[in-house]
């Protein structure tokens, strides 16, 4: 198979059905649904852009089959790093950098994997060859992924293994002569009703004693004993797309993952019980600059459609000639234009691995991700603050075709002519960024995308390479030298 259309993705869907449960009740088919249909339609539409003449030279690459998705071609050069950018970038403004598990990003992820064959090696050479037989496999079928990498938060303080129950968290129950049996939950699988497989790997915390929850494996999402309980959507399925234009498009249900003593064949198991390969791998196999740069990049095209937003907003009743109001407006711009300086700089000072292939310089990567969680949502308040009382009384839909449309047409227009129904729709977008319960996830979201901030940055202090920094400080201190011998010096007049 080449690259899919939306209606093959659709179809697939409709083909292998999952358990999925919303709102206490089993949901027969995802494609029908109607708080699933909106989402469904915005990753169809990513799809058939790959067969669009003006995209597909950007989105696809050759394959030996047929053109297959950029994401999945590794990086071999500075331009080839630019064109992945240009990739994600095109799925990012289609979805306003609001989707954040577009099927590029674990597309970007199965890459990384193929391409550091020797970290699974280390458990034999059969776990490096089913990775790269898996990576295939979701490359040339094209197929969409989702994770599930957060073990349920039930007693931080303890491991997994020191848990009530010893498969709270998701974990191995044993192994047979047609793979492992899995046992326990994970969670935060966004978009996972409508994936067609899910991918399992540890983020690096495992201690001693979490030998059986150390795995890596995919299974696909109508195995056997998968359950997927999906939260309470922002949008039903009823929201109109004046009153919503974000949330009746871009909602991403997440799901609590159960593994309810699922079978995971051997063929799709890429890591077992080691917990110091499987806290290494996500940094040794690249995984972390790969990923970093497609959510890089949707996480910029996301800061310059608030930014532009808080602008828009601040035309419309002519708040923009404040001081004040221009100071938070042009703070907005230099916190979007710090993630695109250090996109471009983690591209300029690309590292090239002993493979051939390139990855964008991690540093850079990583500060951009903590910038992130910190900006993104000081922006959202400034869109808070710019919109005030007039974000808490825009009307419906429904009150421009009533009796009262006369008063909303005087009482609701904007400065220089800007007709009522222009006014509120640019209300309506920012309310539905900054105060629905849909902005207040996509600020979530940005805020612990990569775990917690305060913890990101400790990390940083903790690995951070500080000869450079402590070397002139301790130059600087070297001028004052001794203190006896500086007062000497000045009695003498030699300064």
């Amino acid at each position: 198979m080449t690259v899919r259309t939306g209606a093959q993705y659709v179809e697939r869907l409709q083909k292998t059905p999952r358990e999925v449960w919303l709102r206490g009740e089993r949901i027969a088919d995802v494609t029908a649904h109607p708080a699933f249909r909106r989402p469904l339609a915005q990753i169809a539409h990513l799809y058939d852009m790959q067969h669009d003449p003006r995209f597909a030279d950007v989105l696809t690459r050759p394959g030996s089959h047929g053109p297959v998705g950029t994401a999945f071609v590794a990086p071999r050069s500075y331009d080839d790093l630019i064109a992945r950018r240009a990739a994600y970038r095109l799925w990012s403004e289609a979805t306003f950098g609001l989707m954040g598990r577009s099927p590029d990003f674990l597309n970007t992820t199965v890459m990384a994997f193929a391409e550091e064959p020797g970290v699974f090696a280390k458990l034999g050479q059969e776990y490096a060859d089913r990775v790269q037989a898996y990576f295939e496999y979701i490359r040339d079928n094209d197929l969409f992924l989702t994770h599930a990498l957060i073990t349920p938060q039930i007693d931080r303080s303890k491991a997994s293994s020191e848990q009530a129950d010893e498969f709270l968290h998701m974990g191995v129950v044993e192994e047979t002569a047609d793979g492992i049996v899995v046992r326990g939950a994970r969670m935060l699988a966004t978009l996972a009703p409508l994936a067609d497989e899910l991918l399992i790997y540890n983020l690096p915390g495992l201690r001693p004693g979490d030998e059986k929850h150390a795995a890596v494996f995919a299974v696909p999402i109508d195995a056997p004993g998968l359950r997927l309980l999906s939260r309470e959507p922002y949008d039903d399925g009823s929201r109109n797309t004046f009153d919503h234009p974000l949330s009746a498009n871009f909602e991403e249900p997440d799901s609590l993952v159960v593994f309810d003593d699922v079978l995971v064949p051997w063929d799709r198991v890429f890591l077992l019980g080691d917990v110091q390969l499987a806290n290494a791998m996500y940094a040794e196999t690249s995984l972390r600059q790969h990923t970093g740069h497609q959510t890089g990049t949707r996480g910029l095209v996301k800061m310059e459609f608030v930014t532009g937003v808080a602008m828009k907003l601040a035309q419309s009743v002519k708040i923009d000639g404040f001081l004040h109001v221009q100071k938070a407006l042009g703070e907005a711009i230099a916190a979007t234009e710090t993630c695109r300086a250090l996109l471009m700089a983690a591209e300029t000072a690309y590292e090239t691995s002993s493979n051939g292939t390139v990855r964008p310089r991690f540093d850079f990567l990583q500060t951009l991700r903590m910038h992130l969680s910190t900006q993104y949502p000081r922006i959202v308040e400034t869109l808070q603050t710019l919109g005030a009382g007039a974000l808490l009384m825009m009307p419906s839909a429904e009150d421009f075709d009533s009796p009262v449309a006369g008063d909303i047409g005087k009482y609701l227009q904007g400065a220089e002519g800007l007709n009522a129904t222009d006014r509120v729709r640019i209300n309506k977008l920012a309310w539905d960024l900054c105060g629905d319960g849909f902005g207040q996830r996509a600020l979530q979201y940005e805020r612990y995308y990569a775990g917690d901030p305060v913890r990101l940055y400790a990390f940083n202090y903790l690995g951070y390479d500080k000869s450079t920094c402590l070397r002139l400080v301790d130059e600087a201190l070297a001028l004052a030298g001794d203190p006896v011998e500086a007062v000497a010096r000045m009695r003498a007049g030699e300064g």
